[in-house]
């Protein structure tokens, strides 16, 4: 009678131990709290300073830590992002080209437009300076001097945020460039740089990509701090509405999670350990009008 008790005792307690097994999750990975989201994939499209800065290397992690989505990201220029959008191809977008912008939330296919942050652009080119920028008073005149020397510029010329302000800076300056002297590289800001230090050339950056790969550059800042130069970037959703299979639950939480305290403090920090500085400002609940330069 009792050997039959422990037998079946033991029996019961073999069970248990395979139920518990059966329940664990292999590789020891850590499930975030809560239940997981029953659509995990969201797609970013970005411009490619986000993802060069290192700034996505940080962002992305923690989010998907917190929620349990997976982010998959697409950097290209902000042009081509802003593409993505207007035909369903993404779920979310984090973009610097705000007149490029408020077309596509206007068109009702951008939602949920917050402003997240900011950094500025800067014109760089070999420390000889062959233009002579570094006396220049604004963008615009550094931009006459280098076409009048007919000295080398690489232009991103991918429609991408750096290069409509780029080409804001040239129609400001009454100058249509072209030539051999005028390069477009059709490529993203690392790459763009890696060019015009090669060359010898100037070129347009936004500050962090720049500073984020500086040590491999023969390159240098000649002209900042001007107003112009000012390089804003929002966060939006893209209507589910429009796009039925657009992710609308995971969008939400990435743009919520970039204008979080938490998401603003990341953005805040990123880069003071390495530069000294910030690369980016967090600007969650401020208007573009509030927002002076980064110097």
């Amino acid at each position: 009678m009792f050997k039959r008790a422990a037998i079946f005792a033991t029996g019961i307690f073999l069970v248990l131990v395979l139920l518990g097994g059966c329940g664990s999750r292999s590789g020891g990975e850590q499930k975030p709290a809560g239940k997981r989201p029953a659509k995990q994939d969201v797609i970013l499209a970005t411009t490619t300073s986000t993802q060069d800065s290192g700034l996505l290397d940080v962002l992305v992690p923690e989010f998907e830590k917190r929620t349990g989505y997976r982010i998959k990201v697409i950097a290209v220029g902000t042009g081509q992002a802003l593409e993505m959008g207007k035909r369903g191809e993404a779920d979310v977008l984090l973009v610097h080209s705000p007149q490029a912008e408020r077309e596509l939330v206007d068109s009702g296919v951008g939602i949920n437009y917050r402003l997240v942050m900011h950094n500025d652009f800067v014109l760089v080119g070999p420390e000889n300076d062959p233009a002579g920028v570094k006396a220049a008073k604004s963008a615009a005149e550094a931009f006459k001097k280098i076409a009048a020397t007919q000295s080398t510029f690489v232009s991103r010329g991918d429609e991408s945020g750096t290069h409509k302000k780029e080409k804001e800076i040239w129609q400001e300056a009454g100058i249509a460039p072209g030539g051999r002297w005028y390069q477009e590289a059709g490529t993203g800001m690392g790459n763009t740089l890696n060019i015009a230090s090669e060359k010898g050339g100037y070129t347009l950056s936004d500050r962090a990509t720049y500073l984020a790969n500086q040590k491999h550059l023969k390159l240098k800042i000649l002209l900042e701090g001007d107003k112009s130069l000012l390089n804003i970037y929002h966060v939006m959703q893209v209507n589910p509405d429009k796009f039925a299979k657009v992710n609308a639950a995971g969008a939400k939480a990435f743009v919520d999670f970039l204008v979080s305290p938490e998401g603003q403090q990341i953005i805040g920090s990123f880069g003071v350990d390495k530069y000294g500085q910030p690369l980016f400002f967090p600007d969650a609940g401020k208007k573009e009008e509030e927002l002076g330069g980064t110097r």
